[in-house]
C-alpha cells in the first residue's frame, strides 16, 4: 500500500485499492526511468509478456531524477506478442 511519505500518493497517483491486487497474478509496478522513451520501451515489453493496463502516464516529479508511471498486470494472462 502507498504511504503519503513515498512516491506515489502525494505525487498523484492513486491508492493502490484492494481492487488492484484481489487475487493471485495482479500486481502493481511502478516504474521509474530515465526517460520517458525508456519507461515506454520497459512498458511495451511487459505488455508483451503479460496482460497490462496498457500505455501509462507518465510522470515527472519535481525535484526528482527521471520519470515514473504506474502499470497494472495480470501475469497469468499473456500479452499482445503471444495473442
Amino acid at each position: 500500500m502507498n504511504r503519503v511519505d513515498r512516491l506515489g500518493v502525494r505525487d498523484g497517483m492513486k491508492e493502490i485499492g484492494e481492487q488492484h491486487i484481489s487475487e493471485p497474478g495482479l500486481v502493481v509496478l511502478d516504474i521509474t526511468a530515465a526517460d520517458e522513451d525508456t519507461l515506454r520501451l520497459v512498458v511495451a515489453q511487459l505488455e508483451g509478456r503479460w496482460a497490462t493496463s496498457g500505455p501509462a502516464l507518465v510522470r515527472r516529479v519535481p525535484g526528482r531524477a527521471g520519470v515514473t508511471s504506474r502499470v497494472y498486470a495480470d501475469i497469468g494472462r499473456t500479452g499482445a506478442e503471444d495473442g
